[in-house]
């Protein structure tokens, strides 16, 4: 995981979001609480359409990407699967920003790598690291030591205790909590208010008090 200190700060222009569902209005937030522009939203949906969206255009990503232009961006996509894709896409053509509320609190010890968003009233303690790509959501909180992996989503009001490992594309629901040294499998869903005190494998749906794998995605 190649992650950067959190101290790092962007001297971006403005940012472009990708995507322009309800996520991307939050992401919008985020970037202006950050004080910087938010330029456009980019929006595959558009073709050529004078549509706005919170007092910004909407774009198609080719109409701006691959004219040289210097673009800074951040993927404001729920779905973990499809904002990867987003990411390996138009990795290399734009400039992936990470945004942290100025409303958390996050140790410096922390790494968090590049495109991921952590949201207010997010709590992050000493040691652990977040990879690329990764929502943070609002009131989220992570302990020590806790290794997050590539494309993960913490959902609102998330507690993980320390030394949890979440592996890649994995989604925990809103309230769920995770036990210390607990391992979430890779692409994994772990269902709202979910108690998970044993490990769950990799591609599972899991539910519950105690959380329980119920079903095994492809």
């Amino acid at each position: 995981m190649s992650g950067i200190n959190i101290t790092a700060k962007t001297d971006s222009p403005g940012i472009y979001i990708y995507g322009a569902g309800g996520h991307a209005k939050v992401v919008s937030a985020l970037v202006s609480a950050c004080g910087h522009e938010v330029r456009a939203f980019l929006d595959d949906r558009a073709h050529g359409a004078k549509a706005m969206l919170m007092g910004r255009p909407m774009l198609e990503p080719a109409a701006l990407i691959g004219d040289g232009n210097d673009l800074h961006a951040i993927i404001a996509i729920g779905d973990n699967s499809v904002r990867q894709k987003k990411a390996e896409m138009w990795s290399g053509q734009l400039k992936w920003e990470s945004l942290i509320h100025p409303f958390t609190w996050i140790h410096p010890t922390v790494k968090i790598a590049e495109g991921t968003v952590v949201f207010a009233g997010a709590v992050v303690q000493p040691d652990t690291e977040v990879g690329c790509h990764v929502i943070i959501n609002t009131r989220a909180a992570i302990d020590h030591d806790c290794r997050i992996g590539d494309f993960v989503h913490i959902a609102p009001g998330t507690s993980l205790a320390g030394n949890v490992l979440v592996g890649e594309g994995s989604l925990l629901g809103i309230g769920a909590s995770v036990i210390p040294g607990v391992k979430v499998g890779k692409h994994c869903i772990i269902g709202a208010g979910a108690a998970v005190v044993r490990d769950i494998p990799d591609y599972s749906v899991a539910v519950g008090v105690p959380a329980r794998v119920i079903k095994k995605l492809k």
